[in-house]
């Protein structure tokens, strides 16, 4: 069967669930699809589909552009047991004939609501030739990479520490401990650097707090030297109190509830509801002790990436954290993406270690160059990058089906 652009379209704008599915490989992805859409490519469903579809009965509707592959899909997820799988009619042409949206890149909807968050909130930033000088002039600051360490170790700013997204407000203190210290936070481009600054802001601590605009795309236009092989990070606290009461407060200004084990059981059985459930530590707290049925999703990238994670919009998200700052401040950016996401309390009995049994990662076929990885980017892609992020904030708005706000 088929499904309409305005049937999709409708149950986005109702929150029913629904997982809309872009078989196509990640270049042409992200050449061009809806706002919401996630990408399973069709070499990848017998791997990925049940990680990143739990429920077999939900909606899913997968799509082309005239390749000839969602046929394909749909008996390759009926297979695989999938009850409820339909075809976009006319694939991703209907959707552009239905005059609606198509997005840019990967991970669309988690950078178009980073820059969502700076325009309402005015989250401070820096230029990188302002950072240069401070650096230079030995001032008392502490630069905190927000990305993956394995990013950071590739390329990074100048006397940088790795301090990934969702750790910022439980490691802030160890960061920077006295409050006259300027909190500076980077990423690659723009979104994990506004999303993490905004997340100390958020949060109250004392200290100074701005963005580095543009991050290591920034860095790079600006003609400055990127270090390679860093391998510095920032501490635990010895203490989270203060960490903990800060993040709780924030998630619970972005309206995060928050339920026990029996509340979780209870959810669990609610068999008409997709559920996922994901640790948000790093992974190897996570690989040393996790609940059993959480995967590992480290909180700055579940934001970054949640259609990846969660390719089922409107489903609930479950978050766990041992020590609360990390799932509390995930939690307050997924509610503000409009999912619905509770926190849970207590990290209780028997314990599982090791990864979590997902799919293997993918190898580079079909891959989508991104202008913000490695070393080797011409310039000219990096700015078109830049200019397509700033147009997000309007492409939302011309689009109307996103439901994002802002605390």
């Amino acid at each position: 069967m088929t499904v309409t652009p305005a049937q999709v379209r409708s149950a986005l704008l109702s929150r029913r669930e629904i997982a809309l599915i872009d078989v196509r490989n990640e270049a042409p992805f992200a050449a061009g699809h809806p706002l919401f859409a996630a990408q399973i490519p069709l070499a990848r469903i017998s791997a990925e589909a049940k990680w990143r579809i739990p429920r077999k009965d939900v909606a899913v509707v997968v799509y082309d552009d005239s390749e000839g592959l969602a046929a394909f899909a749909v008996e390759e997820l009926r297979g695989l047991g999938f009850t409820n799988v339909d075809v976009l009619e006319n694939g991703l042409q209907g959707w552009r004939d239905a005059g609606y949206e198509l997005f840019e890149d990967v991970n669309s909807y988690s950078k178009a609501f980073g820059e969502l968050v700076e325009h309402r909130r005015g989250t401070p930033s820096l230029p990188a030739p302002d950072l240069q000088a401070l650096i230079d002039e030995k001032a008392d600051i502490a630069i905190l990479d927000a990305r993956r360490f394995e990013e950071y170790a590739t390329m990074s700013i100048p006397t940088g520490r790795s301090v990934p997204g969702a750790e910022l407000v439980l490691r802030a203190a160890v960061a920077a401990p006295d409050p006259d210290t300027t909190i500076i936070v980077n990423c690659a481009g723009r979104t994990r650097s506004i999303i993490g600054a905004q997340s100390l802001i958020n949060a109250g601590v004392p200290n100074r707090v701005f963005a580095l605009r543009n991050g290591t795309i920034g860095w790079t236009l600006a003609g400055q030297t990127l270090e390679q092989g860093r391998q510095e990070s920032v501490d635990l606290p010895g203490e989270a109190d203060d960490a903990r009461s800060r993040a709780r407060d924030v998630a619970y200004r972005a309206g995060v509830r928050r339920i026990d084990a029996a509340g979780l059981a209870a959810i669990e059985a609610e068999t008409h509801r997709t559920l996922y459930r994901f640790d948000v530590r790093q992974p190897d707290a996570y690989g040393a002790g996790h609940l059993p049925g959480f995967r590992n999703a480290p909180g700055g990238q579940l934001v970054q990436e949640t259609d990846h994670f969660a390719p089922v919009r409107g489903a609930r998200i479950v978050l766990a954290d041992d020590l609360g700052p990390r799932a509390d401040m995930t939690a307050s950016w997924l509610a503000q993406l409009g999912w619905e996401v509770l926190v849970l309390e207590g990290f209780d009995g028997e314990l599982e270690t090791g990864p979590d049994g997902g799919p293997a990662p993918r190898g580079p076929e079909g891959r989508y160059k991104r202008p913000y990885e490695g070393t080797d980017n011409p310039q000219a892609a990096m700015q078109a990058y830049l200019d397509w992020e700033y147009g997000l904030v309007a492409q939302l708005a011309r689009d109307g089906t996103h439901g994002f706000f802002v605390i």
